[in-house]
This record gives structure tokens, sequence and C-alpha cells, in this order.
């Protein structure tokens, strides 16, 4: 009995740390009255900064939607550049609320930085870019070619696996700033430039003359990039995973930003529980009811924060392939509101 008092006592003890640590980062964000988000230091279409200093981007538009579910104000949002070597420390030491940074979800991350990806944003994969002139049509052509990377991703080993495998050499040219790897790309320094395809057509929209540069076909690597936050806090991390899903759950309803105020009066039991008409899904999370509601009327949904940011019409010109709902052949996907 003495034994069963005790484990009653510890799992109450238990419990309630467990309580008080799950409501830790949301009340201290509350708190503060604001969302510390952690992203680039620029990379076009995911998070990066105009000349007036404001940051747009498919990354940025998930910590906009944050804000939006938690205070109803899109722009409660402080952003701090981070470098790959940064981005970790930065989340662990609570230097930042959540980090949404074209960040990898691997294995080893997952289970042993004390962090917890929420989902993913936009399924990528390593591609390399070479220039035109060169004549390479294919990544089996780059045997002995100087590869330029940046240190402290999953693309060194990535690149390190795929000529391993292929029997190629090559002499990698690292740097540690993503910008200091496209100025030496630029500047000739290398032969070939290797990270998340998404992101070698984000540079290349930037160069002076993006014709002169091709990416090639071959995609080395599985790149699930999406928002992280620290482990041990249910409540946040949940905050976090259904600000996620209410984007991809709105497009799949066909809500949007033009018509989610029409959509109040929708008779879809769905859509009045994603916008609070129906249920309190809100509440659970610390939240308003009209969590969702407030994410779809000041960001929009996935499919608008996608066209906006990278889609076919902007200069990045990114299909959404893998990235389309899964009814439209991609594999995003939702879990229900219910």
């Amino acid at each position: 009995m003495q034994k069963t008092l005790a484990t009653i006592a510890l799992a109450a003890s238990l419990g309630l740390v467990a309580t008080t640590a799950q409501a830790a980062i949301l009340d201290d964000v509350k708190a503060k009255g604001y969302l510390q988000c952690g992203v680039t230091g620029g990379v076009a279409g995911f998070s990066a900064p105009d000349s007036n200093n404001v940051w747009t981007g498919l990354e940025v538009d998930f910590c906009r939607a944050m804000a939006a579910a938690i205070f109803n104000d899109a722009d409660a949002v402080r952003y701090t550049s981070l470098t790959s070597q940064e981005r970790f420390t930065a989340l662990s030491a609570g230097e930042i609320d959540v980090l949404s940074r074209t960040t990898t979800w691997t294995m080893s991350r997952d289970t042993q930085l004390g962090i917890s990806f929420v989902g993913t944003m936009y399924y990528d994969g390593q591609g390399f870019m070479v220039r035109k002139a060169d004549g390479i049509a294919s990544a089996l052509d780059l045997s002995g070619a100087a590869i330029c990377i940046e240190s402290g991703t999953t693309t060194e080993l990535n690149a390190a696996d795929y000529f391993a495998a292929n029997g190629m050499e090559f002499n990698t040219v690292v740097f540690v700033d993503q910008d200091e790897v496209v100025k030496a790309y630029e500047d000739g320094r290398c032969d070939v430039y290797t990270t998340d395809s998404s992101a070698l057509a984000a540079e290349r929209s930037k160069f002076a003359n993006p014709a002169d540069h091709i990416i090639l076909p071959e995609i080395i690597s599985k790149e699930p990039l999406g928002p992280v936050v620290r482990a041990g806090d249910t409540t946040w991390f949940n905050i976090a995973r259904w600000t996620y899903f209410a984007l991809l759950e709105a497009e799949e309803l066909g809500v949007s930003q033009a018509n989610v105020d029409e959509m109040l009066g929708s008779d879809n039991p769905a859509v009045k529980r994603l916008l609070g008409v129906e249920g309190d899904f809100g509440t659970p999370l610390g939240l308003t009811k009209d969590w969702a509601y407030q994410i779809v009327k000041l960001v929009g949904n996935y499919a608008e924060s996608f066209e906006r940011n990278v889609g076919p019409s902007t200069p990045i010109g990114l299909e959404r392939g893998l990235n389309a709902l899964w009814k439209d052949g991609g594999i995003q996907y939702a879990a229900p509101i219910r």
C-alpha cells in the first residue's frame, strides 16, 4: 500500500510538473505580447526581409499564422535570423519560441536534440545547380567537381552519400552561411552549388542572369522541411501542429482569406468546426474557439501562402508537386478537426 501511495504521489507530482511545463511557453509568449520566430538569413519565398525589413515567405507565414491564432494579430511576430549552426541552440536556449527555417526533419534531430518537428511545410529534395556554359546535363557527370556547401546541414551528408554510392569523387568548399555559399558559387570558387532544390530555385531567381544556370534533374534526398519547437511542452507543440493542420484543412474545405466570413454561414459541419461556429477546439489549446478563423482571415490557407510566396507565378516558380493536397495527387494531409 505504501508503495502504491508513493507511486500515486509521484504520478501526481509528475502530472503537476507536466501541467506547469505545458503552459509555460504559451504563457510567456502571451505575457511578452509577440512570438519570437527563428528564420533564415534570407531565402526568397521561404523567409526573407524586404528593403523595409518586412519579412515574407512560406515559413514566415507559418509564424504569422501562429501569432494570428494566439493574438488575433498576424503581425505580432519578431524575427531572429539564424544560420544552420545557430538554429537549434537558439531554440533550446529559449531565444526563439519556434524555428521556421528550412529545417529538414531527421531522426537524429528529432530524438537527440530535445526538439519536436511539427509537420512538413514543404516536401523538398536536394539538387545541384551548375553553370549552363559548363555543358553538364546530369549529376552523374560531376565526378571531381568542386562543390559549394553550407556547413551544419544535411546537405553535406547527402552529397557524401551520393558521390560514394556512385563511385565518384568531389571536393567540398564549405561555408558557415548560405549567403557565403551563393557568393562563392557566383565568384566561380566552385563548379556546383548544392542544397534543397527549392533554395536553389530561390537563389537562382536573384542572380543577374538566372538563365545562365541550370538545376540538374537528379534529386538525391528526401528533405521534409518544417517548423520545430522545444520538446516537453505539449500545449505549445499542439498549438504549432494544429496551426499547420488548420492551414491545410482550410484549403481542403475551400475556406480562403477572401471568403472566410461568408463561410461562417456554411452548412458543412467540418467548416463549422474549423471556424469555431460549432464546438470549441480552441480551449484545449489555450486559445479562443475562433483560433483557426483568425489564421485564415489574417494569413490565408496553405494554397494561398504557397502561391504568393513560391508558386508558379512568383520568380521562384515552384509547382505544388508533392506539396499538393492528398486529394490532388500530393501528400499534404491534415488530421481532421473533430
